[in-house]
């Protein structure tokens, strides 16, 4: 991809890739002051990692897929 729609894209893909490590950040935020008694919320500060960790995978994996393409 050349021109402005590739480079949108690729502004798109490390936009994606802050979000997720924002979404992690917060995840371990939420870990940090969650409940710690039985019945508090356990699952979401995990739910909120695993959704940034992912995020940030997948833009990378992304990222890199494209550069190979582009540089070779």
């Amino acid at each position: 991809m050349t021109g402005p729609v590739g480079q949108i894209f690729g502004y798109g893909l490390w936009l994606l890739v802050l979000a997720g490590a924002g979404g992690a950040a917060f995840g371990v935020y939420k870990l940090a002051v969650a409940d710690k008694s039985r019945n508090g919320g356990g699952a979401e500060p995990f739910k909120w990692m695993g959704g940034g960790i992912a995020a940030v995978i997948l833009a990378g994996s992304l990222i890199a897929i494209l550069n190979g393409i582009a540089g070779g």
